[in-house]
């Protein structure tokens, strides 16, 4: 019997600037790239993944953003 295994998946907030690169070279290309740290973010995080932030950006935002817009 074969058992899937959630691995988890890198999700990085906030970054705009050459700090992006700093942090791929540290935790590898992210699976999703959240402009800011808002209510649809924190759903698509599973117990697993691993939220990388850019700066201050563990404060929620009250407006959700559309990410995908920019990809």
């Amino acid at each position: 019997m074969k058992m899937a295994i959630h691995l988890g998946l890198v999700h990085f907030v906030g970054f705009k600037d050459d700090r992006y690169t700093t942090a791929v070279r540290i935790f590898g290309k992210p699976d999703f790239i959240h402009r800011i740290w808002d209510i649809r973010a924190q759903k698509e995080i599973m117990e697993d993944d691993v939220v990388v932030f850019a700066d201050d950006y563990r404060e929620i935002s009250i407006h959700a953003y559309d990410d995908s817009a920019f990809f």
